[in-house]
């Protein structure tokens, strides 16, 4: 790649420019695409052959350099599909997408025809955005264009429906597919593993085996982390060795399905286990095993278990992954220590939203308002545009700060500033901002006004705050209006029960206790870790509730 930077362009042909642009996508290096781009500027050559632009908005969009890529998409008089591809791809992959979605819609106002790999992209941002009707739209572009019957396109339809909660609607698509290859089966099988719906994935993995479908490591990984999210450590293991009889040898991937699976699930000590037994194993960890397991040293606190692992990270030269820098900003956030954060945020040489997001959630969680400010100000400056994430971040920041009239303001101008629609989480942090300011009653009146879905961490933070301002009418209220709407969440209920615990209201503690129990409502029990020298141990709460006739006593005991 380096002799052409030496080459005149007279040098170099069209199909030679071509193929370069190729390795530069590739090898996603913006560098190589900037002298390619120069050539192509001097010489002219773009006028002769115009598919070359498409190629170099396809390099630096690989890259991750948008700006140069939306410059060069915008000046192209026709862009085609290529460039499309590329730009909502692109977007996607640095959290863009309402950008991304933009890109989809001009395509078809411009009447453009999308191919497979356009839908297979965009039904991937539909799943970043968590946006089922957006999903079904594509759905419904992909039927009337007859893609549906493409079985990379119905791979991924099967995908989105069960990321986006809609399983039975995945199971559908999967039910009267004409064929089915081994991605077909796995997509399934990982959808009902997501929702915990293990009977059924593996019943669908026997299944696939008599109908001669071969289950891959992907597969067998997508079941092993299934049981590892579910918490159950021994069926987990029993998946483990049933795989080894089968004449597998558990690789990366299985041990990263395992450890990433148990953190998820807040089985933080058996991941940090597992991954001893993974170097023991003699088991090289990649990427994606520390920044699946450095979550798991943040939930616990364990700053000690973090640094070890900082310093292997190091050892396998990974300090430069921008993944493996926002899993590290977020431990060391997690465990207090913001100056380690900001250190590893400092050093990183290539950054992207989510590593920003990072850094501004982390100095918000501490009370650094005013330093989480100046980056998301920095963030701007350079180029970086601010997404849903970065949003939560900063109205979260103000939240714990105590800025109500900023908070509001941003809250307010999201669409307008940033192209932003307010979500579930952004209306989370209004009310939690609200109620700490003593306003339950505007976060009352925005409550009920919602358009989006009330969510437990809506609840939680308005009956938190009713709790602290003795607004209990408020909470019974929405409590009310919450029956109604056959909530079914624990968080907001064990709140308002102990709203009535503070006010010793032993009588209402009793009643929302019993209406839990009839609609099914149940909440996990919460664990304290302690950590022992090279070891942790768990301690689990429980409640153990007695209610009689000499009185009202709560006692909770660890096991």
């Amino acid at each position: 790649m380096r002799l052409f930077s030496l080459l005149k362009p007279c040098q170099l042909s069209c199909d030679e420019l071509s193929t370069l642009l190729q390795r530069c996508m590739k090898s996603r290096t913006a560098k190589q695409a900037k002298q390619i781009h120069a050539i192509l500027l001097t010489s002219g050559i773009t006028r002769i052959l115009a598919s070359l632009e498409s190629k170099l908005v396809g390099a630096y969009a690989s890259s991750g350099d948008l700006r140069y890529a939306q410059l060069l998409f915008n000046k192209m008089p026709q862009p085609n599909i290529f460039a499309f591809n590329w730009m909502i791809s692109a977007m996607g992959f640095c959290g863009h997408y309402g950008e991304a979605i933009g890109y989809f819609s001009l395509i078809q106002s411009l009447g453009e025809a999308p191919n497979k790999y356009t839908f297979s992209v965009v039904l991937k941002t539909c799943v970043g955005l968590l946006d089922l009707n957006k999903g079904k739209e594509v759905h419904g572009v992909i039927y009337k264009m007859g893609f549906e019957c493409d079985i990379s396109v119905g791979n991924v339809l099967i995908d989105m429906y069960c990321k986006c909660g809609r399983i039975y609607d995945g199971r559908k698509l999967f039910d009267r597919m004409l064929s089915r290859d081994v991605v077909s089966w796995t997509s399934m099988i990982s959808g009902y593993c997501g929702v915990g719906k293990l009977n059924e994935s593996i019943l669908l993995f026997n299944r696939m085996t008599l109908e001669g479908v071969e289950p891959n490591d992907f597969t067998w990984n997508a079941m092993l982390a299934g049981y590892a999210m579910s918490g159950d450590y021994n069926k987990a293991f029993m998946f483990f060795s049933r795989m080894k009889r089968e004449g597998l040898v558990p690789d990366l991937v299985t041990w990263n399905a395992l450890i990433s699976g148990f953190a998820r699930s807040s089985q933080s000590v058996e991941a940090v286990k597992l991954f001893r037994d993974m170097l023991i194993a003699g088991v090289r960890p990649n990427h994606v095993t520390v920044t699946g397991l450095l979550p798991a040293c943040g939930s616990i606190s364990s700053i000690h278990r973090g640094r070890e692992i900082h310093g292997l990270i190091y050892r396998l030269g990974l300090e430069s992954n921008v993944y493996v820098a926002g899993a590290l900003i977020d431990m060391y956030s997690k465990c207090g220590y913001v100056i380690g954060a900001m250190h590893v945020f400092e050093v990183t040489p290539i950054k992207n939203a989510a590593l920003w997001n990072a850094m501004i959630g982390g100095c918000g969680k501490h009370g650094l308002l005013d330093f989480g400010m100046q980056l998301f100000d920095r963030m701007l400056k350079e180029g970086f545009r601010a997404n849903e994430v970065t949003l939560v971040c900063i109205l979260s920041a103000c939240s714990h700060g105590g800025l109500v009239e900023k908070g509001m303001e941003i809250f307010r101008s999201m669409k307008e500033k940033h192209g932003v629609h307010a979500g579930k989480e952004h209306y989370a942090c209004i009310v939690d901002l609200l109620c700490r300011a003593g306003k339950v009653e505007e976060a009352y009146g925005l409550v009920t006004e919602m358009t989006t879905e009330i969510t437990e961490s809506i609840i939680g933070a308005f009956f938190n705050g009713c709790k602290i301002h003795g607004r209990r009418d408020l909470a019974e209220q929405l409590a009310q209006d919450l029956l109604r709407m056959e909530f079914k969440k624990p968080g907001g209920f064990v709140t308002l029960s102990n709203i009535y615990a503070a006010d010793e209201e032993w009588e209402g503690v009793e009643i929302v206790r019993e209406l839990m129990k009839d609609k099914g409502v149940n909440k996990k029990p919460g664990f304290s870790s302690v950590s022992k020298q090279d070891d942790s141990v768990n301690f689990e709460g429980r409640t153990n509730m007695n209610l009689g006739a000499g009185g009202s006593r709560f006692s909770v005991y660890c096991i």
